[in-house]
């Protein structure tokens, strides 16, 4: 077949004889299949026959002994010529040359199987005149130009034996099932002599003309019984055309037909031939796909060549016929390599033979992969762990996403996803491996300022179209001990210590003051703990461990000394520990108006001289600070007035940073605290020094108050101290000299 042109072509030289035989009708059937569209078309090639063959005589030389006494009209069968072509070219005539007086040949008889040849005795014959006859015979057949064979005839003419053998029959038929073993007997031929003696003995062979397989068969050349030389078989001949020779012991002969009839028996299984087959199928093949295309047949006859085919698996797959004894195999429903990825499928054809033969045929349906499945990770979402102050590129974790397809479809790729700009600024300190996932930190983080992260990250395939998946990571920095604790009061700066005023007559557990500090890591590693590093005489004060409260530990003497230093230590709760220390002073005074502070920075020589110069200057700048304050207190006393009465802080807890409100809020430092410093007019200490606050001075910023409105915010620092006329608590114990009030809470 040219695909080309479409033309059918002989593709060898064809023999029709030795592919037919001496059929009547010799055909080549086959099927044509076309492809998209599928189509079929049966093709039958008719051979015809061409008178490539001559006729053929079985023997070169044919002797006949026929007696003197034979009437004319005696006829002697002839061993005919055998011509393989068909119709007009076969054989079609027989003549005798030369012709003589004696002799004349017949050809065929009244019977449809009969195509004997007879010589015919056209006049007597006489011994004594001619003792033999010789001459040619010829057979022609029909073709153009004809073809002839020819065949010498000797004939011996005796004196005696004038009767021929006779059959019982023309034509015998037999029958024999085609499992029959070797030497079953088919049948018996009789014939029969009138004559006596050795001219009535007969014999029995096979004539070779008219016979088309007698090597299949055996003739007893005695009984004329003929066996089965070997089996048969049906599929290769369903009839076997014998001729038999009976001779007698003149000479004389005569032949008949034989018809061997082979009975079918279901010996021969259903044969699957597959046309197509498509395999591997992709998984999104619709439902009604043809996978297979096949053909049944039986060389078996009747119910046992009639065939049905089945198919075990009816859930995915079904048989359709498509065209005679052709069936398709197509898919019924959409396929899913993920759940099963083969299919093995067994076709099962049955004839309709008792016992019913079968064959199986497999079919292995590999199922190919479609990017139908999008990456799913593990987990729903990660939480990973990072120590603060980490080192550069470290691995925290890894995502892991796993794929249901196969091959690049099932090949995952990570990718971080760019956040939303209006959600949270993208981060540029996360990145993840593409190709195993893990997720790294890329540079060092602060948990003072970054306490956690949330990024998103992608898993996608390599198939095409790409599918991917997303899910949430969110990144937890754990806090380390980094931050020494921080001493808000008394302030550490370069600034003189102020000192706190201890009255002589304090007993012990009187509050001196309070360390303030804080510390800007979180949980155990910002637990403070206060303890009295140094002191002047260590014996008098005492320190809380958690509150940081410094109080006397015993009651003043007159004994201790009149300042007294002390170095706190602050330390935090982390591994390892970090601290600070917190330096303070307290003077012991007998009468808060007699505030004498040595100084120990002036040379002991200079002191007399400078008393008198100091205590003048200070006298002074206290009459002119009191005269400026009460110009401003009356100025403001209404204004004033009106924010003492609504109860106005200066220092509010919405100046504090949050960790000082943090430490406020956990009782590091829980009540206000209140120092009057009173100076009489007449006084004669050296130096004079105003309690700085316990707040430090911090950096501008916004800080929400605990507990306070979103929008009770404050600039630091606030506004100066005020400072007012106040009336003694106790005149008695103090000067009735005019004195000031710094009051700080």
């Amino acid at each position: 077949l040219e695909r080309g042109t479409g033309r059918l072509v002989v593709a060898e030289r064809l023999d029709r004889e030795q592919l037919c035989g001496q059929a009547g009708t010799c055909t080549l059937p086959f099927e044509l299949l076309l492809a998209e569209p599928l189509q079929f078309f049966r093709v039958e090639v008719a051979v015809e026959d061409i008178n490539d063959h001559s006729p053929v005589f079985p023997e070169e030389r044919i002797t006949f002994r026929i007696p003197e006494t034979s009437n004319p009209g005696s006829r002697f069968p002839l061993e005919g010529a055998r011509d393989l072509d068909i119709g007009s070219n076969s054989i079609q005539a027989y003549s005798i040359s030369p012709e003589n007086q004696y002799f004349s040949v017949s050809f065929g008889g009244q019977s449809e199987y009969d195509n004997s040849v007879e010589l015919v005795l056209e006049k007597a014959l006489d011994r004594e005149e001619h003792a033999e006859l010789g001459f040619s015979l010829i057979a022609e057949d029909g073709g153009s130009p004809p073809r002839s064979g020819t065949t010498q005839i000797h004939i011996v003419v005796l004196d005696v034996n004038d009767n021929a053998p006779v059959f019982t029959q023309k034509l015998y038929i037999g029958q024999v099932l085609e499992d029959a073993p070797e030497g079953s007997v088919v049948l018996r031929v009789v014939a029969t002599d009138l004559d006596a003696g050795a001219n009535g003995d007969i014999s029995y062979q096979f004539s070779q003309a008219g016979s088309q397989s007698p090597s299949a068969f055996v003739l007893d050349p005695v009984s004329g019984e003929i066996k089965l030389a070997k089996p048969l078989d049906f599929e290769a001949a369903e009839t076997h055309e014998l001729s038999v020779r009976a001779t007698d012991g003149g000479g004389l002969s005569a032949i008949c037909k034989v018809l061997v009839e082979v009975l079918d028996v279901n010996d021969n299984a259903p044969e699957l031939v597959v046309s197509s087959f498509s395999s591997p199928l992709p998984e999104n093949a619709p439902p009604g796909t043809v996978v297979a295309l096949f053909t049944v047949r039986d060389r078996d006859a009747g119910a046992n060549g009639k065939v049905t085919c089945a198919l075990e698996d009816q859930l995915s797959f079904s048989l359709r016929p498509a065209y005679k004894n052709y069936y398709e195999l197509v898919t019924v429903r959409a396929l899913d390599r993920e759940k099963v990825s083969r299919y093995i499928l067994a076709v099962t054809a049955a004839d309709a033979g008792s016992p019913a033969l079968t064959s199986t045929q497999t079919f292995t349906v590999e199922i190919s992969d479609v990017n139908d499945n999008a990456p799913v990770f593990n987990q729903t979402s990660y939480t990973m762990y990072v120590r603060e102050n980490n080192m550069p590129t470290v691995l925290v974790g890894a995502v892991s996403a796993s794929d249901a397809d196969v091959g690049p479809n099932a090949k995952v790729s990570y990718s971080l996803l760019p956040s939303p700009p209006a959600e949270r600024p993208p981060c540029s300190c996360i990145s993840v491996n593409s190709e195993n996932g893990h997720v790294f930190v890329l540079r060092p983080l602060d948990y003072e300022h970054v306490r956690q992260m949330e990024v998103s990250v992608s898993a996608s395939d390599a198939g095409s179209p790409r599918l991917s998946s997303n899910v949430s990571v969110r990144l937890v920095v754990v806090d380390e001990n980094d931050n020494s604790p921080l001493v808000l009061h008394p302030a550490q700066d370069s600034s003189p210590v102020s000192s706190e005023l201890v009255p002589i007559s304090a007993e012990a557990g009187y509050l001196v003051t309070k360390v303030v500090a804080v510390d800007a890591d979180s949980g155990q590693n910002s637990w403070l703990s206060y303890h009295l590093l140094k002191a002047t005489d260590p014996g008098l004060f005492v320190v809380g461990a958690q509150s940081g409260e410094v109080r006397l530990k015993r009651p003043v003497t007159e004994r201790d000394a009149v300042k007294q230093k002390l170095l706190v230590l602050v330390r935090d709760n982390g591994r390892p520990p970090l601290s600070a220390t917190a330096a303070l002073s307290a003077l012991l005074l007998r009468d808060f108006s007699d505030v004498r502070l040595p100084h120990s920075s002036l040379p002991a020589e200079d002191e007399g001289g400078s008393l008198t110069t100091s205590l003048i200057l200070s006298l002074a700048c206290v009459s002119l600070l009191f005269l400026a304050s009460l110009v401003a207190l009356v100025a403001r006393k209404a204004c004033k007035r009106k924010e003492l009465q609504s109860g106005h802080v200066l220092y509010g807890t919405g100046n504090l940073q949050s960790s000082l409100a943090e430490a406020a809020a956990a009782g590091t430092l829980p009540h206000a605290y209140c120092y009057e410093i009173s100076l009489t007019t007449g006084s004669g200490n050296s130096e004079f020094k105003f309690l700085k606050p316990i707040l430090p001075s911090l950096p501008p910023q916004h800080c929400a108050a605990a507990g306070g409105s979103d929008n009770d915010e404050q600039e630091w620092p606030p506004g100066p101290v005020a400072m007012e006329d106040v009336a003694p608590a106790d005149p008695g114990m103090l000067s009735a000299e005019p004195f000031h009030s710094l009051s700080l809470k």
